[in-house]
């Protein structure tokens, strides 16, 4: 059976040089588990780390969390829909937001919960996913600031995840100088300013994060060891934290070439032959894993000389040349997978889930 592995030492060793930068710098950060996607296996090996905050996505991931640990404070990560709002309550101790009818009612709930619930203002900086107009943000502000229920604990922005806008000085200080504005303005203080997502974290070390903007959140870099920025490794970092494991179920020579004539495959494809990088043959492995498991485009073996042939709904396709390792059935093939993938394979109930 195939199996996601999630190594502890990794983990705990990029939990650690985030803490020690962030620090250094003299900000404050939160870890998102929304990769995790509510695996309580998965999750205690975070929460052990004791994190100040955890922001998760969905529901249902709080929730584990709060069964886990129900002191933690955690952040759902996203504009809550409406009709989830007075459950979400219960598991969510800050909400992201940017509309002011879903603020009233979370006000109207909090109140009836007899609470006082905690918000960030999401503000749009460009790169058109969630948040308030610029111009907005001030008469936004004082409307919410009326709310009996709401305590404003933020301002935030994201950038990059939709149309790939990448953050800069200018962008993340002009966030800086909003929350200077509506404290002066409301004589108010806003504790945190979050615009540190993993995207911005490379820009720490360089100098490029202004004091003001003082909130980071956190995945990618923590599970993946990423510069979102040059697209490589932080050298400080491990990129070990996950690993797949597909069984062999058959491998064989086989030749390279298909019979023609060839349609469209499961996955939408029509295979290209190039009959003149044929090799006459090769040792193609079955691994018991496919498309509803995870894309192959989401994996790369370990092995140099092994290649993904292609994939159908539930088998990959893999080529290991001369078979250096002496592979056979039962064999597993160990493949670095990337943020896409572990998210995928997560969300699949045909994979186990295993740390070391």
């Amino acid at each position: 059976m195939a199996y996601l592995e999630l190594n502890r030492e990794a983990l705990q060793h990029n939990y650690h040089v985030i803490e020690s930068t962030i620090r250094h710098h003299h900000k404050d950060w939160g870890a998102v588990t929304k990769i995790l996607c509510g695996n309580k296996l998965f999750l205690q090996e975070v929460l052990q780390l004791q994190p100040k905050v955890v922001f998760d996505s969905r529901m249902s991931n709080l929730k584990a969390i709060k069964s886990l640990q129900p002191d933690i404070m955690t952040g759902y990560i996203k504009p809550p829909p409406k009709r989830i709002i007075s459950k979400l309550l219960d598991v969510a101790d800050i909400t992201f937001n940017t509309q002011f009818s879903t603020i009233s009612l979370i006000n109207k709930v909090a109140a009836d919960k007899g609470i006082r619930h905690k918000i960030i203002i999401m503000i749009e900086m460009g790169d058109l996913r969630e948040g308030v107009l610029r111009e907005s943000v001030i008469d936004f502000y004082s409307r919410v600031f009326e709310l009996s229920n709401i305590e404003i604990v933020g301002l935030g922005t994201n950038l990059n995840c939709l149309n790939g806008v990448m953050p800069s000085y200018d962008k993340l200080i002009q966030l800086s100088l909003y929350k200077e504005l509506l404290e002066a303005r409301f004589n108010v203080q806003i504790p945190w300013v979050t615009a540190g997502t993993s995207v911005v974290y490379p820009m720490l070390d360089l100098g490029l994060v202004p004091a003001g903007m003082n909130h980071f959140r956190l995945g990618e870099t923590l599970f993946f060891g990423v510069d979102l920025i040059e697209n490589g490794p932080i050298p400080s970092m491990r990129q070990d934290v996950f690993r797949f494991f597909a069984e062999i179920v058959e491998i064989m020579e086989k030749p390279d070439l298909i019979d023609q004539p060839a349609g469209i495959n499961v996955a939408g494809i029509t295979p290209q032959v190039d009959p003149s990088k044929s090799t006459g043959s090769s040792n193609r492995a079955l691994l018991d894993s496919g498309l509803l498991d995870i894309q192959q485009r989401n994996l790369l073996p370990f092995h140099p000389e092994y290649t993904i042939e292609g994939a159908s709904s539930d088998m990959l396709v893999l080529s290991v040349g001369d078979n250096p390792e002496n592979l056979n059935t039962g064999s597993y093939v160990p493949f670095k997978v990337d943020y896409m993938g572990v998210l995928s394979l997560m969300n699949s109930r045909y994979i186990e889930k295993r740390v070391v």
